[in-house]
């Protein structure tokens, strides 16, 4: 079979939708389907399978988006019919210009069509003008998702329940969705490491996730200092992002006894960082899935997670232990009192999550991407233009 992969974000793997891209074209290549590519990655240019577009300019707001370090794609018609034209299925990632015109030439050549759904509307506003917590702005942002985009679709991969009910909640309509993980890759699993030496007799905390401004990273800085066991804790932030050189003036504000680490690890050397850590804090507020907390249990870690109602992630907590109120780095504090005074608890809990992660299981959530893929291109659809 021949399936399009189209995604308006692609390169480095500094984001969850260009690491779920790669994931699923890996994939889809492995089980022997003939996997096309169509974004704007410039270093894919001659690279067979891949077609690739120029960038956005975005004109005055282009340096919101050179800040975020992510590039969108512009939808250049032929580029966009050359990769399609023939394909059995085409599966877009992501809701904009590239997306939106590849859903369009579908629609007009009656082509079997997927999306995924990878951007809440928070991930948009955040960086605009401080319209994160605007409900009406938000509610607008899905409206047009689906006006222009997810009404042209015949199947939707939602990451997680929460988020298609969110969805679909505003914009008042049963889509064809399909609830599937983004799934945790074997290679996350307790094994034993030695600490390296900036980490040995220190409580260890990791939190994995951009440096942007949903994660709201700034809050396990506050919480390391207020609390009992701050000249204990050493902080690892796992990521980059745009909000680097600001968590940077916190921490030189906060003067904490340990200097938080900030790194970005590649795969096997995450893995080997999560298990010399102590404990593992998801601040985020804005979350479809997080991986990246999967991940963390996987590895052994106990969470303890942000209780946002524009978070799935907080569905993983176990109970109200391993959850702290919205946005409230003091409670958050107390919960990692609790885990370090508790830790024949931990040890415990660790092994409870150690079944709960199961579900989640790679290969099976990539089978299911499959089974939604070859389902999706068996329907039949009238060109648009014969239907004039």
């Amino acid at each position: 079979m021949i399936v399009t992969i189209v995604t308006d974000v692609f390169g480095q793997a500094n984001n969850g939708t260009t690491i779920a891209a790669m994931h699923l074209i890996n994939y889809l290549t492995q089980k022997g389907h003939t996997v096309r590519v169509l974004c704007p990655d410039a270093d894919k240019k001659g690279v067979d399978n891949y077609y690739v577009v120029p960038t956005l300019n975005f004109g005055v707001f282009q340096p919101i988006v050179d800040h975020n370090g992510v590039s969108l794609a512009k939808g250049d018609p032929m580029t966009v019919a050359r990769a399609i034209h023939d394909a059995d299925e085409v599966h877009i990632m992501m809701p904009f210009a590239l997306g939106r015109k590849a859903v369009k030439l579908c629609t007009e050549l009656g082509k079997p069509v997927s999306a995924g759904f990878h951007v809440q509307a928070e991930n948009v506003t955040a960086h605009f003008f401080n319209w994160m917590g605007n409900t009406a702005i938000n509610k607008a942002v899905y409206k047009d998702f689906y006006k222009h985009f997810y009404q042209y679709v015949d199947a939707i991969h939602y990451p997680t329940q929460f988020i298609r009910d969110e969805f679909e909640r505003v914009v008042k309509v049963k889509t064809p969705g399909y609830v599937i993980s983004n799934g945790v890759s074997s290679d996350f699993q307790p094994m034993a490491v030695e600490r390296d030496p900036e980490l040995k007799g220190k409580f260890v905390i990791m939190c994995t996730g951009r440096y942007s401004k949903e994660k709201r990273q700034a809050l396990l800085i506050k919480a390391a200092k207020v609390s009992k066991y701050s000249d204990e804790i050493q902080l690892i932030f796992a990521g980059e992002g745009p909000r680097y050189n600001e968590l940077q003036r916190l921490v030189k504000k906060t003067k904490l006894k340990n200097t938080p680490m900030f790194r970005f690890y590649k795969r096997d050397e995450l893995v080997k960082a999560l298990n010399m850590c102590d404990l593992y804090v998801h601040t985020s507020e804005i979350e479809i899935e997080a991986i990246s907390c999967l991940e963390a249990i996987s590895c052994g870690l106990v969470p303890v997670i942000n209780d946002s109602s524009k978070s799935a992630t907080r569905y993983f907590a176990l109970d109200d232990k391993d959850l702290f109120k919205l946005n409230d780095y003091k409670e958050l504090a107390a919960k990692i009192d609790y885990w370090h005074d508790h830790p024949e608890e931990k040890k415990a809990r660790q092994e409870q999550y150690r079944s709960f992660v199961g579900q989640f299981d790679f290969d099976h959530c990539m089978d299911e991407m499959e089974k939604m893929i070859v389902a999706t291109s068996k329907i039949h659809k009238e060109p648009s233009h014969k239907k004039k």
